[in-house]
């Protein structure tokens, strides 16, 4: 931070102001897109609106000095080129903050100044929990959902029609009679719960995890493809409106009755408040509940309730003047970093987690913190014995936010980031970005299946539900075999079961340790009876385990990747390699190929770091040597063709390329692959065929110059009408 930076704004002259100003408008622009185009914040809700507030201050003083891009001015940033652009009929502004008690005063007392309001005349606020998510507006026409576009920046937002139709809070069509024009706005979320449960499937599939709830909502809404959305749980809470061909109330409080009616969900905790005294009790309260409620806010928003008064009041800015957002202050404790640990896991990342002094934040008993990667501990200069602020990010993943110098103890010692790997002593390396030629934040493993922390989180995947499938063989086992031994590779499993003198010699001195333990802690002697008993289970144990992996030596070949844990591959992504190949022997032979990487990229869905990771996997020795010794134990079937009879684009290539009418772009793609046709994602001088809508840009050029034959939607579907 420069030292203007920290110059109090009363002390500015006009040429630091103007200074000043265009800092913040650089660098807000860079947060507006890290919030709202790619859903990952890189500071807190809190210290941005420390930049809102300073710049507010300095344009209040220097009004002549506002820029033309002042943050003042605009909400969020531009809509992601991703997707079609919607323009709002009535602009999508946001709200301005109040962080003090007094401030809520304020603006009860301003709205009773402008509308001339005496404090006799009773004035009606609604209240509502300010929900943390993403922005949405829908378009119903007669009632019937037509559109649904994201706020984007406040004028113009991204059509995610698709998408918003997969939530079931949603009504499709709207109970009872509705106008002929109504466009409902409100906040599309995710619990708690809901946020866990897609983390952990992230997490098991190789996949990113979302930091919280508004990150893993916003990610969701916005994805390409509808079917991912539809496999998370989002919801909504309708609370605005924007064009209208009429107004069915007179109150917001009506309205949000109305938007019942038809079927949407309105957040129950809204209530009706008559003076500040009584909306600052019922923000506090809130506030109080804010943990236990199972979804996140960030504070309660205030409307005059009179949409005549509303009227009235109009706009300041990018602001209603007829409501105000009251913000919650950051949930934060101070506590002691007792050590720092380093986490191996299945892909070989070194995870460093605080552990901490057990401290409260926000109604959590907080032991453990996310720190990130070392470049997070340099940056902040966190070392272990300091005392820092912990914040639950969207109050729900625990992070340390600061290091409380001045209480830093004599001698302690900037912490020194392993190089090699506390799990099996191979060196640990950060790789390099080839297209920024920058290295990435995480520092890996190279040991693979030899580091027994990759190993067993590699084998407990291979066995898991969306794997192998292998039922009784958990983590208890895997852990048990792999210790003594017995499982170093997957193919082990199977030659383990060849081998039950083995697993029952394993498992009686397991069961032997455990009943000695349990004796010592209950100081009883193991009795003939209860022994026999458990060697009987025992066996029980060995005879089914036996069986559940002779059970799953035939395995289909999408599950068959999975299986392997190759990075960025889960399973919606070994399907998409399995429909392309078919069968494991074409699959293996073309992982040999110098073209691996072009023609994995050319597959619809998979794209080039998916691709280079698959091809990876397989550049490593040790990985060819796995897959091989794998195929001598089981055998893999292929996937099931469609049927082709009468297709006119069996064994084709297609691609699609600019915008479709009637039908969507997973429909298209999904029929394509019925009729026995590839689906790639880019145009090469192996594709057969581009449907071309309107839109279409470099992919048609590409077409052109290879000679492929391009056809438009209608051509397309006179081709397959019969088929």
């Amino acid at each position: 931070m420069t030292s203007l930076a920290k110059k109090p704004v009363e002390n500015l002259t006009s040429a630091e102001a103007e200074k000043e100003l265009a800092r913040l408008a650089e660098e807000m622009a860079e947060h507006d897109r890290h919030y709202y185009l790619e859903d990952a914040p890189v500071i807190s809700d809190a210290a941005y609106d420390a930049l809102r507030q300073r710049n507010s201050a300095i344009e209040a003083r220097f009004p002549k000095l506002m820029r033309a891009d002042s943050p003042s001015l605009r909400v969020g940033a531009k809509p992601s080129s991703r997707f079609a652009k919607v323009v709002h009929r009535v602009p999508m502004l946001s709200l301005d903050n109040a962080f003090e008690d007094g401030e809520v005063a304020d603006f009860v007392a301003r709205v009773r100044r402008f509308l001339g309001l005496g404090e006799d005349h009773d004035l009606v606020i609604t209240a509502e929990p300010k929900i943390d998510g993403l922005s949405a507006t829908l378009r119903y026409e007669n009632g019937v959902f037509v559109e649904g576009a994201t706020r984007g920046d406040g004028m113009e937002g991204e059509d995610i029609t698709a998408n918003l139709r997969t939530i079931r809070d949603l009504p499709l069509r709207l109970k009872g009679k509705a106008p002929a024009t109504f466009e409902v706005r409100g906040e599309v979320y995710m619990t708690h719960k809901s946020f866990f449960a897609l983390n952990e499937r992230q997490e098991k599939e190789g996949q990113k995890v979302f930091a919280n709830p508004r990150n893993a909502a916003a990610g969701s809404v916005r994805q390409l493809d509808s079917k991912i959305t539809a496999a998370r749980a989002l919801h909504f809470f309708a609370y605005a409106w924007g064009e209208a061909s009429e107004m069915p109330a007179k109150t917001q409080w009506d309205m949000l009755q109305q938007f019942k009616a038809w079927g949407f969900i309105v957040n129950p905790l809204i209530r009706r408040c008559h003076s500040s005294e009584e909306i600052l009790k019922f923000y506090h309260d809130i506030e109080e509940r804010r943990a236990g409620l199972g979804y996140d806010i960030d504070g309660v928003v205030y409307k005059v309730d009179r949409l005549d008064l509303q009227e009235r009041l109009g706009f300041v800015s990018r602001s209603p003047r007829w409501a105000i957002a009251h913000k919650f202050p950051a949930q934060q404790a101070d506590t002691v970093l007792e050590a720092i640990d380093i986490q191996v896991g299945r892909t070989g990342v070194l995870t460093p987690v605080a552990r901490l002094k057990p401290v409260t934040v926000g109604g959590v008993v907080v032991s453990n913190a996310t720190l990130h990667n070392e470049d997070y501990i340099a940056e902040k200069d966190i070392r272990i014995d300091d005392t820092v602020v912990v914040q639950r990010a969207g109050d729900v993943i625990p992070q340390i936010v600061r290091v409380i110098e001045k209480k830093r103890p004599h001698g302690a010692q900037p912490y020194k980031f392993p190089h090699t790997c506390p799990a099996c002593g191979s060196h640990a390396v950060r790789e390099i970005d080839e297209k920024t030629g920058e290295a990435e934040a995480a520092r890996r493993c190279t040991g693979g299946l030899i580091c027994p922390a990759q190993a067993v989180e590699r084998l407990r995947h291979f066995v898991g539900r969306n794997a192998f499938d292998i039922e009784g063989l958990g983590e208890t086992y895997i852990v048990l075999f792999h210790d003594k031994g017995l499982i170093k590779e997957p193919a082990d499993i199977f030659a383990l079961a060849r081998a039950p003198e083995r697993v029952a010699r394993a498992l009686a001195e397991h069961r032997a340790a455990l009943s000695a333990e349990r004796r010592a802690k209950e100081g009883k002697a193991e009795t003939k009876a209860a022994k026999k008993k458990e060697e009987e289970g025992e066996g029980k144990a060995v005879e089914n385990l036996v069986a559940a992996i002779d059970r799953r030596r035939q395995i289909p070949l999408d599950r068959f990747i999975n299986a392997l844990g190759i990075r960025h591959v889960g399973e919606t992504t070994a399907k998409t390699i399995a429909r392309n190949y078919l069968a494991v022997e074409p699959f293996l032979a073309a992982m040999e190929s110098a073209h691996a990487v072009e023609e994995l990229d050319a597959i619809e869905g998979i794209g080039e770091t998916v691709a280079q990771a698959v091809k990876d996997f397989f550049d490593e020795k040790h990985n060819r040597d796995l897959v091989r010794h794998l195929l001598k134990e089981v055998e893999v079937q292929p996937v099931k063709a469609p049927r082709t009879s009468g297709s006119p684009v069996a064994g084709k290539t297609l691609v699609f390329t600019g915008t479709l009418t009637k039908m969507t772009r997973p429909e298209a793609k999904a029929r394509a692959e019925a009729l026995g046709a590839k689906v790639a994602g880019s145009v090469s001088k192996k594709t057969d065929l581009v449907i071309a809508g309107p839109g279409a840009g470099s992919k048609l050029a590409e077409a052109q110059k290879h000679g492929v034959e391009v056809i438009d939607e209608d051509g397309w579907l006179k081709m397959i009408g019969g088929a």
